[in-house]
């Protein structure tokens, strides 16, 4: 009787392992394309996880049925839709970034990597502090905020369910093409062509764009050429009647009430909020041998420029560090040599230069270098999302209409204040560091709020007020893109 036994054991040993033979063949040969997209779709995939720009990140949902009631719950009033733009208006730009400059013969081809943050900084001489420190250029923000964007947490392919509607159009880069070309019919194309394809769809109707918004990394000025003289500058795009009706966001607003600004990139880009802590607590201790310190160079050819009275100053002074920025001078563009140098300072003066703002603001803010600033214009009718109302708590404010108004002594006014006042506005600056800088969209963690989660409540809050003006029956143009002729003024007082 045993040996039946062995022998339908045998024969159903040598089914199984001919049957397990089968299937592991046809695993073997399967096509997995057919699960992870054409195969151009996996090159991108794996080009994005190496940080390759020409790639947008993808939002990663989970699409579960307990998530999206979660996901409800969470997001309600908060989703935001993207238009899928014709790829001439935002990656073909990329694709061509050899013809891109800014302003010089310099290439933008290398700040592209990195999602938009540039070449990692590898040797910082022990000027930073981990690898979260990037080569980062100002005009990349299209794109760094693009990848942010798509790494909201409230995005929806459901346009109905979108409080607000992004359209990334990297306007800045596309006007970098053609800014010093003088036919304004080749400088208005792109502007005017955008807002053709957009005011065609139907998420435009519901609000005729006033939930729309875009982003850029020039400043609003460079779009609002008032008149069709080829002499002026920029393009008229956000004067045309479907562009007033969307916020822009800027690293510089202008006098319109439908631009707002939001802090340039800095070179810092953390993945989480261990890493802020650490720099913060860094920026607390340091030694600042130095009094102030000035990062720039001359405007002779802007005649009410402070920028020459200023360096005179800080080259006279003992206790100011002069960073000289002009051809031939230190190389301002290297990330390590001018944090060194401002973290080294206590106060680091910021006057206008070729506009109101610049990026070394935010470049002494995180450093620890207490701002000062000479017009209200280069700070505090600008950031008015990001920074403290009470200027005073953050900064110091000499105000200089022109060169006939510049102080006799900067140093003897900072000398003036009095060391309480120096320590509690450090204070307040290197608390402002989270909401200044745009950390890295690949963390995972959502452990502090950043300056683009700061500006993107802020887009919400005003769609929905313009949704609040609607439902009440009123008119949601009024207010909404009028001109602020006060924006600029110097006030009476500060604070």
């Amino acid at each position: 009787m045993e040996k039946p036994i062995m022998g339908k054991c045998s024969n159903e040993f040598w089914l199984a392992s001919f049957v397990s033979f089968v299937l592991c063949f046809v695993l073997l040969c399967f096509d997995y394309t057919t699960l992870l997209g054409s195969a151009d779709e996996r090159v991108t995939f794996k080009v994005n996880q190496q940080e390759n720009p020409l790639g947008i990140m993808k939002n990663k949902t989970n699409l579960g049925t307990q998530y999206h009631s979660f996901k409800d719950s969470v997001c309600s009033g908060r989703y935001i839709y993207i238009h899928d733009l014709p790829s001439r208006f935002n990656q073909d730009l990329l694709k061509n970034c050899k013809s891109l400059t800014r302003g010089t013969h310099s290439s933008m081809c290398p700040y592209l990597v990195n999602l938009g943050f540039g070449p990692e900084i590898d040797n910082s001489e022990g000027v930073l502090s981990n690898k979260s420190w990037f080569s980062t250029n100002q005009f990349m923000m299209e794109v760094i905020f693009h990848n942010k964007v798509m790494q909201y947490k409230c995005l929806t392919k459901n346009s109905t369910l979108a409080s607000a509607i992004f359209v990334p159009f990297y306007a800045g880069l596309d006007a970098s093409l053609y800014l010093w070309n003088p036919n304004i019919t080749v400088r208005d194309s792109s502007g005017k062509d955008l807002l053709r394809w957009v005011s065609k769809q139907p998420e435009w109707k519901r609000m005729w764009g006033r939930d729309h918004f875009l982003v850029t990394g020039r400043i609003s000025w460079d779009f609002r050429r008032k008149t069709d003289n080829v002499s002026d500058w920029g393009s008229k795009f956000r004067f045309l009647p479907e562009s007033m009706n969307m916020t822009m966001l800027s690293v510089e607003s202008s006098s319109w009430k439908n631009d707002f600004a939001i802090p340039y990139p800095t070179y810092f880009h953390p993945s989480n909020h261990i890493e802020v802590l650490q720099w913060q607590t860094r920026m607390r201790n340091q030694n600042r041998p130095y009094l102030f310190t000035f990062a720039g160079a001359p405007r002779p050819e802007l005649e009410k420029s402070i920028r020459g009275k200023i360096i005179e100053q800080c080259q006279a002074s003992r206790v100011c560090k002069f960073i000289d920025c002009s051809s031939g001078g230190k190389n301002c563009d290297n990330p390590v040599n001018v944090m060194r140098e401002f973290q080294s300072s206590v106060y680091c003066l910021q006057p206008s230069g070729d506009s109101y703002t610049r990026r070394s603001i935010f470049d002494s803010i995180l450093s620890g270098c207490i701002p000062v600033f000479f017009h209200p214009g280069s700070a505090y009718s600008q950031y008015i999302w990001h920074f403290p109302k009470n200027h005073t708590k953050y900064s110091v404010f000499i105000p200089v209409k022109d060169v006939k108004g510049m102080p006799e002594s900067i140093e003897k006014i900072l000398l003036g204040i009095s060391k309480d006042e120096e320590v509690g506005m450090r204070e307040e600056v290197i608390r402002l560091i989270p909401k200044i800088v745009y950390s890295n969209p690949k963390a995972k963690s959502e452990s502090f709020e950043d300056a683009f989660d700061i500006a993107v409540k802020r887009i919400l809050y005003r769609v929905e007020d313009v949704r609040r003006v609607i439902r009440e029956g009123g008119d949601p143009s009024l207010g909404f893109a009028d001109g602020d002729d006060y924006k600029y003024t110097f006030p009476q007082k500060i604070g």
